[in-house]
């Protein structure tokens, strides 16, 4: 395991450089020219030409390329064009209130799609079974947006249980301020996450196995948890772990509406400033992410099954 993990670790290197070389080319090639947007349409000529000197933006496209490249091998992204603060602090800054936001509700979210999902396996085909199908296709198909201004108005702005927005550092005085977007985040995962762990239970509940433990006279609440559960590991291991980077990167829609200054609201903010550096860090530690837990998966697929051999 421990050769295939530096193998892993050492293939990151040409992926890193392609990802490199991708977000160079669509920042630097295909986005134009960004002192255009950040001085306005009325700039002058030499306005422009000063400031793009003063961003390395008159270097040579490999010198930049290169650039991004140590960037995304050191994790040093420079500073921000539009707040002027080093970008490596904005991500530690705005990391602790999206990782308080994300976490739990993702871990709440994950262990209720689970219980439902067997919940809904062992009534499969009953009243409980349709009941929840629906509520689930229901749920999908609510916009993420009527969630957040429906909540705001009628928990936060109506009834007072929640804070309407902001953010307090430290615990527990940032629960009030989380509570109400980790619900949302909550109820939104609910529908995509039971659907598709049922759909891996019942394909559990049809194999060979599963008629060979009933036979043997095993109940079927055991037969679940012991031996269906077990072996869906594998594509609920996959489902779960290659959402973790996005939890890292904050929730952007909940961030921007309940004002948590966390990564989600840094990167919206970058968008639309036009503040590229800012948006080349988050694009490069989102893909640094995905490839780390890509590992990870493969190396928690063989402590879910042992017949599971990395070579």
């Amino acid at each position: 395991m421990i050769k295939y993990i530096i193998r892993r670790l050492l293939n990151l290197i040409p992926v890193l450089l392609g990802v490199s070389f991708i977000i160079f080319v669509l920042f630097n090639l295909v986005s134009g020219d960004p002192t255009a947007v950040l001085l306005g349409k009325n700039a002058t000529a030499k306005q422009m030409a000063e400031l793009r000197e003063q961003l390395g933006l008159n270097k040579p496209l490999f010198d930049q390329y290169l650039d991004v490249v140590k960037s995304a091998f050191t994790f040093d992204f420079g500073r921000s064009w539009a707040t002027k603060q080093e970008i490596t602090y904005m991500i530690k800054q705005g990391a602790y209130p999206s990782m308080v936001l994300t976490v739990p509700a993702f871990i709440i979210a994950t262990i209720f799609s689970l219980i439902i999902s067997l919940v809904v396996a062992f009534y499969r085909g009953k009243g409980i079974d349709l009941f929840v199908r629906i509520l689930c296709i229901a749920g999908v198909s609510v916009s993420a947006l009527a969630y957040i201004l429906g909540f705001q108005y009628l928990f936060a702005y109506k009834l007072g249980w929640f804070e309407i927005s902001g953010f307090e550092y430290g615990f527990p005085d940032f629960v009030p301020y989380i509570a109400l977007p980790a619900i949302i985040w909550i109820l939104l995962s609910l529908g995509p996450d039971v659907r598709f762990f049922r759909t891996i239970m019942l394909d559990e509940i049809y194999q060979d196995y599963v008629r060979t433990a009933r036979a043997k006279g095993l109940g079927e609440i055991v037969i679940l948890l012991k031996h269906v559960l077990r072996n869906a590991l594998i594509p609920i291991i996959t489902y779960v772990v290659i959402q973790i980077p996005s939890l890292i990167l904050g929730a952007l829609l909940l961030e921007n509406f309940f004002s948590i200054p966390g990564l989600g609201g840094i990167t919206l903010n970058a968008l639309n400033s036009s503040d590229f550096p800012v948006i080349k860090a988050m694009a490069i530690l989102s893909s640094v992410l995905y490839i780390v837990m890509s590992l990870v998966t493969d190396i928690l697929y063989t402590l879910a099954d042992p017949r599971v051999k990395l070579k």
